[in-house]
């Protein structure tokens, strides 16, 4: 199956780090107990002799009603030893005399003593007893290690549940070291955001940057089913931008988002901050939810279904947000909950409400920066995947971008795109493909469209975006990656607005091409590049170069 819940996936994933050493230990430990334990059903079933009677019911004064009956019922059926009265009545209820017990108690021990002698008369003989001394002899040595092992391990069990870090949290953990640089374009363009902002700028930003990024999260489980996470995070690769005074970036562009990549978001100027905490837990038997007061996204529990370009936590899968996943599901975050219902076997319906300005006191969390999600997605074959997506975002603040995940920077699509000189509304609507044309080649696209009304002017315009991307998993060894991904960032396709509109970009290609390569379990290597043709709808192709190092622990 190509699609997967997302939250069950990242849940799944995370609760499984939660265990510890000792609980493959205890797992070993609890599997020889039931092996015991089916040795003794065993043992029991053999042992079980059914005399051919009708048991308990042949007594007219006996009810499968009392509360005593199935316990007459196994002394009769299984040892023959307790007999009625020659009326056909057992008279439960009358009083016992010492004598009647006596004479009951030894009929039933000589019954099972005649069972036992004859059933196991021929068990066990001599000759089995010598050679089970034989082994013992043979294999003492191997015995002798085996109880070795044994004590090691229960030593082991013993010390790590007395000195682990905890019993319901993990720590995990990556850290991404990337070196990226502009290689190609023309470096003096026009800087174009409205119709009438427009300036000539020398752009120098070809020195290669090197930096990082790092998250710890701690991972915890209080029931089993649940799980809460909460990430810190730092850096210093701060989204690309223009070389001037408000950031060191390596792309032409300031007002654009179509250089940045997964490695840059967040970047906090080497501060350790928490940036996310997210809690998933089990609505009912079927629903799982999903909270988070802050640095909440719709990937955080909405599938994607753009299976090896997209990567939970941005430092294995494609290198830029665009290739990483549809933009629509850039519209909106920040603090909020969601649900996922499955739709039968196959298919699974995703809501959720996301905003960006929950913890501002004059906006909160349903009068400022929001945004409204509903899906449909799920398998339509065994190898092929569809989602059908619907976005409804509100922007208040005429400097928000329309693609910001609630943050108000724009993340991905050109200046003109994200409208951020209005305060607007938009609808979206995005429909996502995955298909696994075999084990060695994946398949994936996205396709949306956006309608966007000015809510402090008066008009409308349109946003478009596209993609197809290949891959190649386990290309050259396993865990490695070769990853193709091409189409349309965001774009303004047309717009009407009354603050003398917006002018209509060219379509921004981009493309690019990727090969990650699984050093170790833990270490991989990732160098790429990103073309990107009229950034921000100016004639002035650009190539970006990236080596990005992923460790994971």
């Amino acid at each position: 199956m190509v699609f997967k819940n997302k939250a069950l996936q990242i849940s799944s994933a995370a609760l499984a780090t939660v265990g510890l050493s000792a609980t493959a230990a205890t797992a070993q430990s609890l599997s020889e107990v039931e092996a015991l334990f089916g040795q003794m059903d065993a043992y029991e079933s053999e042992f079980s002799f059914d005399q051919g009677g009708v048991g308990a019911a042949q007594f007219s004064d006996v009810s499968p009603s009392d509360w005593a009956y199935q316990a007459l019922d196994d002394l009769v059926r299984r040892y023959d030893c307790l007999k009625g009265y020659p009326n056909g009545t057992f008279r439960g209820n009358r009083a016992l005399s010492r004598y009647e017990f006596a004479a009951g108690l030894n009929a039933c021990m000589q019954q099972i003593e005649r069972l036992i002698a004859e059933t196991t008369a021929d068990f066990v003989t001599r000759e089995d007893l010598d050679a089970i001394q034989r082994l013992m002899e043979d294999f003492e040595a191997e015995l002798a290690a085996l109880g070795a092992r044994v004590d090691a391990l229960e030593s082991r069990v013993s010390f790590l549940e007395d000195n682990s870090f905890s019993t319901t949290t993990k720590l995990t953990g990556e850290v991404i070291m990337a070196a990226t640089s502009l290689i190609g374009g023309n470096e003096t363009f026009t800087a174009t955001q409205g119709a009438s902002n427009a300036a000539t700028v020398n752009n120098t930003d070809d020195e290669i940057t090197f930096g990082y990024r790092a998250r710890l999260a701690l991972n915890t489980s209080f029931s089993g089913k649940d799980l809460l996470i909460t990430r810190l995070a730092t850096g210093n690769l701060a989204t690309p931008g223009l070389n001037t005074a408000n950031g060191a970036g390596f792309l032409p562009g300031n007002v654009t988002g179509e250089n940045t990549q997964t490695f840059n978001l967040g970047a906090n100027n080497n501060a350790v901050a928490i940036d996310w905490i997210a809690y998933y837990f089990p609505l009912g038997d079927e629903a799982q939810g999903f909270i988070s007061p802050n640095g909440g996204i719709w990937s955080d529990f909405v599938p994607t279904l753009n299976p090896y370009f997209e990567d939970y936590d941005g430092g294995n899968g494609a290198l830029s947000t665009f290739a990483s996943e549809s933009p629509i599901y850039r519209i909106g975050g920040g603090a909020g909950a969601g649900i996922n219902y499955p739709l039968g076997d196959k298919f699974n319906l995703s809501a959720g409400y996301l905003s960006g300005t929950a913890n501002n006191a004059t906006q909160g969390l349903f009068s400022g920066d929001y945004a409204i999600l509903g899906q449909i997605a799920g398998d339509l074959t065994e190898d092929i995947s569809l989602g059908l997506t619907y976005v409804h975002g509100y922007h208040p603040g005429g400097t928000s971008a329309l693609f910001d995940l609630g943050g108000g920077s724009r993340v991905v699509g050109t200046g003109p795109a994200n409208l951020e000189g209005v305060a607007k509304s938009s609808n979206s609507y995005g429909a996502e493909l995955a298909w696994a044309i075999n084990d060695d080649i994946s398949f994936s696209g996205f396709f949306a469209y956006t309608d966007v009304v000015g809510t402090g002017v008066t008009g409308d315009a349109e946003v478009w975006t596209y993609g197809l991307g290949l891959a190649f998993p386990d290309l050259g060894g396993e865990g490695n990656l070769l990853g193709l991904f091409a189409g349309a960032q965001p774009y303004l396709g047309s717009a009407n607005l009354s603050n003398g509109g917006y002018r209509v970009d060219d379509t921004p290609y981009h493309v690019e091409l990727f090969y990650k390569y699984q050093l170790t379990d833990q270490i991989s290597i990732t160098p790429g590049f990103i073309w990107l043709t009229t950034p921000n709808s100016i004639d002035n192709d650009a190539l970006v170069g990236t080596i990005r190092t992923t460790f994971t622990f």
